[in-house]
């Protein structure tokens, strides 16, 4: 994956001694899932090291990986691990890399502690560094200001409330990995793979990468998209009454062909009233609305049957296939056949470990 489908590089970011190891930094904070920090220390800390040493090779160690929390003190994971770091952050002022792990939704850091972490992001990003966050940890990023007319993404459940606190973000929680302006961000907890994995591939090339992900038995970096490892959250929150009933109608008839008019009819509104309210209250029109019900619909059918993609096109409403296809891929960031492969259950009958209508 290039860096430059991702977004814009920072133009400032400090060049090392030639064959010199990249500084990482992975600040350790309270509450979070522990992967998102231990993934991407194992990442850069084998890139270039794990595989040669598996083939006996010569070992050229591509980063050097330093673990730092607010204070200096342990942190403890949301599954109460403990986690020691190297270092406090005001220690490390020559980073390369500066990545916060995920926190937890209740780890709410004091004003001091804030306020210096936040300094400090800031300063690393001034000096060259990229700086980035995982999961969670984007908020923090965020609170920064870094971000801010930039390109981010977080995990899916998270991206309305960071969409409302941070409306001068250009929030794409569709993809797993965004990079702008030397801010790096991905969408999960599990997205910290793709994060390292990624920045392995930016400063060591494709070979040095496949070599880290091989000897770790890793995926290489996801594309892009994490749409379908969403809920289906078709609306957001709202207060408007007669909006509520025209998606309870749409919810009711999904699989037909709603006519504006009619819909507007039976609310006693005019059709141009109801595309404004409706707009303005689930943040998109009544269609797309339509087409996400649809979707989702057809994610739970491709989850748990072995239906046929013609015959699920048609339950949810579409005669064209083509067209349903180009719509799921869409909204789910894949092709109905890629979706059945990672999201359906298992089949065990008669032995076999074959995915449920694989074909």
């Amino acid at each position: 994956m290039a860096a430059k489908d991702l977004g814009r590089g920072n133009s400032r970011r400090r060049v090392p001694a030639r064959n010199q190891p990249l500084n990482v930094t992975v600040v350790l904070l309270d509450g979070g899932f522990a992967s998102t920090s231990v993934a991407a220390i194992e990442v850069f800390h084998s890139a270039g090291l794990l595989w040669n040493r598996l083939l006996g090779t010569p070992e050229h160690p591509r980063f050097r990986v330093r673990t730092a929390s607010i204070s200096g003190r342990s942190v403890q994971s949301a599954s109460a691990l403990g986690l020691m770091p190297q270092h406090a952050i005001s220690e490390i002022d020559d980073s390369d890399i500066a990545l916060l792990a995920a926190p937890g939704p209740e780890a709410v850091e004091g004003p001091k502690r804030k306020a210096a972490l936040l300094d400090w992001l800031r300063r690393e990003h001034a000096r060259g560094a990229l700086v980035g966050g995982i999961c969670s940890g984007v908020g923090y990023v965020a609170e920064t200001g870094l971000l801010d007319g930039r390109r981010a993404t977080t995990h899916w459940a998270l991206a309305d409330t960071m969409r409302q606190r941070f409306p001068r973000v250009l929030w794409q929680p569709e993809c797993f990995v965004t990079e702008d302006g030397g801010v790096l961000c991905s969408g999960g907890v599990y997205a910290a793979v793709d994060l390292s994995l990624y920045l392995v591939e930016r400063f060591c090339g494709p070979e040095v990468a496949l070599q880290c992900a091989r000897s770790l038995l890793l995926s290489m970096p996801r594309a892009s998209q994490q749409l379908g490892y969403g809920a289906a959250s078709i609306s957001r929150p709202h207060k408007d009454d007669k909006v509520r009933l025209a998606e309870e109608h749409l919810q009711a008839h999904f699989t037909e062909a709603v006519q504006l008019d009619q819909l507007a009819g039976m609310l006693a509104m005019s059709p141009r009233n109801l595309l404004r309210r409706f707009k303005a209250a689930t943040g998109q029109l009544p269609g797309a609305y339509q087409q996400a019900l649809r979707v989702a619909a057809a994610r739970d059918l491709l989850e748990r049957s072995n239906e046929a993609l013609q015959g699920i096109a048609e339950a949810v409403g579409y005669e064209d296939v083509a067209f349903f296809r180009e719509v799921f891929k869409r909204h789910s960031g894949m092709t109905p056949a890629e979706y059945r492969r990672r999201f359906a259950p298992m089949n065990f009958e008669r032995g076999s470990l074959a995915f449920v209508g694989k074909r």
